[in-house]
């Protein structure tokens, strides 16, 4: 018999929780490709800005085409990259979810920590991008995710066993 270790219900909430997380962080990266690909660096940069310490109306668009495409490709490859923290985001939640992995669990307090802790620090703390529901939805979700799965994990460097 197969044994696998024993996924309780806070660790699944906990999953749920990095699912989601992934998932719109997933979104950001497609919202940035179709921000690039409809509007270029114009419509990444209001896609990301608009806090009160850089509002849309007072901000100056790059009207050089070579600055407006550089910007451009820094932009969609930041939003890119917040696509592919979304991605780990759904596998973390998968590895807990079916296996109650501790390993994943540290990618996502650390590894996903870095990328969503900087983006709280850089951009929203400072009030460069908008503050609203989405914009603090991210960090809040990781730290209730964070906070609530070890409780359903089976106890650190011991493994509890279930046949199926």
């Amino acid at each position: 018999m197969k044994e696998r270790n024993v996924v309780s219900t806070a660790a699944k909430i906990g999953a749920l929780l990095f699912f989601l997380w992934g998932v719109l962080h997933i979104w950001v990266g497609y919202e940035g490709v179709h921000q690039y690909l409809s509007s270029g660096a114009h419509g990444l940069w209001n896609f990301l800005i608009g806090g009160s310490n850089a509002p849309r109306a007072a901000f100056q668009h790059a009207t050089e085409a070579v600055t407006a495409h550089a910007q451009a490709q820094l932009l969609l490859n930041f939003c890119i990259d917040v696509g592919g923290y979304g991605v780990l985001g759904l596998v973390v939640a998968w590895l807990i979810w079916t296996q109650a992995s501790w390993s994943a669990y540290f990618i996502g307090v650390f590894v996903i920590g870095i990328g969503d802790l900087a983006f709280l620090f850089a951009m929203v703390t400072p009030s460069i991008i908008e503050l609203n529901a989405a914009t603090v939805s991210g960090p809040m979700i990781w730290f209730l995710a964070v906070g609530i799965t070890p409780f359903g994990m089976p106890p650190l460097g011991k493994k509890k066993n279930i046949s199926a």
